[in-house]
């Protein structure tokens, strides 16, 4: 039975240094590090690799569950796909591990707070940029790409597909600018 850590943080700035020594003391042979949002499981390569390498009878373990996900949705699927494995899931600060009833319902108890936790920050956040739009501190990405040149182009003939390639942005961008919308992205 091998012992596999996983050890997230958010933001590049942020160092997974303290969890790896945690994952390390709990006797993990293999810790697989990324740095990713854990609002989502799409596209955190370094848990995949970890799942897929690991084998029935190993547990994944993480200091906290939020390292692992953040939504009960998410949460729910690694822990089936783990458990269809035979691999156990832990965690060294909560009393969690999934080869056990007990640490099976702790799991889903704290899947639900994480949850909670993240709808709470995300209306918070919202409640914040709001009240900075209201004292006009807060006006968005201001836009990147030139309505009028590319209305310009569209007036001298030219189509969708060369307007945007000679203002370098996407087509898509053009098809909006065209349609009277706004577009802050090439």
């Amino acid at each position: 039975m091998a012992l596999l850590g996983y050890a997230r943080v958010s933001t590049t700035d942020q160092d997974t240094a303290v969890q790896e020594a945690a994952l390390r003391a709990a006797g993990c042979e293999v810790i697989r590090t990324e740095k990713a949002s854990g609002t989502t499981t799409a596209g955190r390569t370094e848990l995949r690799t970890l799942i897929d390498f690991a084998r029935k009878g190993d547990a994944i373990v993480v200091t906290r569950i939020d390292r692992l996900a953040r939504s009960i949705a998410d949460l729910a699927g690694l822990v089936r796909e783990l458990e269809d494995k035979g691999v156990a899931l832990r965690a060294t600060e909560q009393p969690v591990d999934t080869a056990t009833s007990a640490g099976r319902a702790f799991l889903q108890m704290l899947g639900v707070f994480a949850e909670f936790e993240t709808a709470i920050r995300r209306e918070r956040q919202l409640e914040g940029i709001a009240k900075a739009k209201a004292a006009g501190a807060y006006k968005g990405r201001p836009a990147t790409i030139d309505r009028g040149a590319v209305l310009a182009l569209r007036a001298e003939g030219l189509g969708p597909s060369e307007i945007a390639a000679r203002l370098g942005i996407g087509r898509a961008s053009v098809y909006r600018m065209i349609a009277g919308t706004t577009a802050t992205v090439a």
